[in-house]
């Protein structure tokens, strides 16, 4: 009786196996990525980001290198995080309703929070962006979805950085606010017409096609990259799981709905920054996490490694 071999023998790239395992070449300092990547980026390729926190990152190491990074509204604070005043977007529902009121319309029952106690006017859908009156909220969104347009539009490159599944909705007309924060909400204003809930894979995947539809239609040469941001939680409102395990249930639906995304379309692409985080850099021994209050966030040596992997496989820079 002969034993059966418990490794087949396939021809497989240097990149399709474990490093280091079984007599393979160990990491050499160098994310595996396949030999030939169909996408490249030059310094001036027009790129645009939004999303989550690690947008941020991205712009300001894009900006560093001297890449054709888009920067509309740069007199605006919202605008650090992204190439227009976005804000932080966190969730696909979030960025979904930025394409819908750049592009369509987003009419949503309660537009605006106004404070009890200081009376200043929150806008809800980004995070912590403050008005002395409805007049001037208005005024200053209008422009910024004239902005907004102009980005997404010139953009030939679109990177795109999903954050986490946690959202809280309007029960009566479905809209997602950006998080329960600022001063409408620390000063006691109603939230009882809002709903925390956890968003699942079918739903987030349906956001990200709404938005390559209204892109396809709005600008079609643009090209979208998606990563999966690397930042865990700070806090989950969950109460039947711990933070740790929210971050994980977060970070793994939106890896999986990138991965349909990304199959499902020729001009999307997956970076896979979080990969590059959360195994790649402690497999070879290097710490990710930050020091301090923010210890959450990846370190800034973690980020310089992403952005360094970026450019070596996607740029001619």
């Amino acid at each position: 009786m002969a034993n059966s071999k418990v490794h087949p023998v396939h021809q497989f790239e240097p990149w399709q196996i474990w490093p280091g395992s079984f007599g393979n070449p160990p990491t050499d300092g160098n994310y595996p990525f396949p030999d030939k990547i169909p996408l490249i980026v030059t310094r001036s390729t027009p790129i645009a980001s939004l999303g989550s926190c690690f947008a941020r990152e991205i712009k300001r190491r894009l900006i560093n290198k001297r890449f054709n990074y888009i920067t509309e509204e740069t007199h605006h604070p919202a605008s650090i995080h992204a190439s227009a005043a976005w804000e932080r977007i966190y969730n696909t529902f979030s960025m979904r309703q930025v394409f819908e009121y750049t592009f369509e319309s987003f009419d949503p029952q309660v537009r605006w929070w106004q404070s009890p106690e200081t009376f200043r006017i929150q806008d809800p859908y980004r995070r912590i962006i403050l008005y002395d009156s409805y007049e001037k909220a208005q005024d200053d969104f209008d422009r910024h979805i004239t902005h907004s347009r102009k980005a997404l539009t010139s953009a030939r490159l679109l990177i795109i950085t999903l954050g986490l599944t946690e959202i809280w909705e309007d029960r009566l007309d479905g809209s997602v606010i950006c998080l329960p924060s600022g001063p409408y909400v620390n000063e006691g204003g109603d939230m009882s017409r809002y709903r925390f809930r956890i968003s699942r894979y079918a739903e987030n995947l349906e956001n990200l096609e709404l938005m390559h539809e209204i892109m396809s239609k709005n600008n079609p040469d643009c090209i979208l990259m998606v990563t999966v941001s690397p930042v865990h939680l700070w806090a989950t409102f969950r109460n039947d799981e711990d933070v740790i395990t929210a971050s994980c249930n977060s970070k793994s639906t939106l890896r999986a709905v990138a991965d349909e995304f990304t199959a499902r379309h020729d001009n999307v692409f997956y970076f896979p920054a979080f990969e590059m985080a959360t195994i790649y850099r402690p497999f070879v021994g290097e710490s990710i996490f930050s020091d301090g209050a923010e210890n959450f966030h990846v370190n800034k040596a973690t980020v310089k490694f992403i952005m360094s992997q970026f450019f070596k496989n996607y740029t001619r820079a």
